[in-house]
């Protein structure tokens, strides 16, 4: 497929998605991993676990390190789709949409640490979602991708887990931008109390909230700042899940 088949699917694509960054398509690499099923890309750095169970779904990737940025890149979207002019193990016409849900770490027994290796950016595709845009036998392909807006079912999700004063919070199903850049929490006996990521989307706090209901206050790496007022009531225990209905726009 030549050139200009790409420039007009480039084209339609932005048309379909909203880029949340002005960019453009930027190349890069993709493989795969998980089984034909993607089973085994649950789980992951960034802390999901069953990626249906917190709306993520089958349609995922492992970020190297150039573009995981320490967890920060943790439920962002893309459309990827293969480079048709580099390689002729494409799906022409085809694209995928994916969620960042783990890290792809480099390997130093190969030269610069691999594809995953800095400062190449690579997405390392469950199978499912990479054989929409690449024929299995190749095994890795160049591609053009873009970050886009997320869309998901219901509101955002707070996830508690750790003990009292060391609070553990994943945030999960982040529409918008996908991500979150910032976050505080209010115990009902406490003023805002400004949060640190752990590691991936998990967020912690060192303070004694046991017995207090809770509200969360979220800034998306949109730009975006949204109030969880009195999400999580005083009765909580750790371990347990709890869903709103407010969700970002970006």
């Amino acid at each position: 497929m030549g050139k200009r088949f790409l420039h007009q699917l480039l084209a339609i694509l932005v048309l379909c998605f909203a880029p949340v960054r002005s960019d453009g398509w930027l190349p890069a690499t993709a493989t795969f991993y998980g089984g034909a099923d993607g089973s085994d890309t649950m789980g992951g750095a960034c802390g999901y676990g069953n990626l249906y169970d917190q709306g993520y779904g089958i349609n995922n990737a492992a970020l190297s390190t150039a573009l995981f940025n320490d967890g920060a890149s943790c439920g962002q979207c893309y459309v990827i789709i293969c480079d048709t002019s580099k390689s002729d193990w494409c799906r022409p016409g085809k694209w995928a949409a994916v969620s960042a849900t783990n890290f792809c770490p480099p390997n130093w027994s190969l030269p610069g640490g691999g594809w995953c290796g800095p400062p190449r950016p690579h997405f390392d595709m469950s199978q499912p979602a990479w054989e929409n845009i690449g024929i299995y036998s190749a095994g890795i392909i160049p591609v053009l991708y873009q970050r886009v807006k997320c869309w998901r079912d219901g509101g955002v999700r707070f996830t508690i887990a750790g003990f009292n004063y060391f609070e553990l919070v994943l945030v999960t199903n982040v529409a918008g931008s996908g991500s979150i850049q910032s976050m505080a929490v209010k115990g009902t006996s406490t003023d805002w109390i400004q949060m640190s990521r752990n590691w991936g989307a998990n967020w912690q706090c060192l303070a004694g909230l046991a017995g207090q209901g809770l509200s969360f206050a979220l800034n998306s790496t949109g730009g975006q700042s949204l109030v969880f007022q009195d999400v999580v009531p005083a009765w909580w225990q750790f371990g347990q899940t709890f869903v709103t209905y407010q969700n970002f726009d970006y």
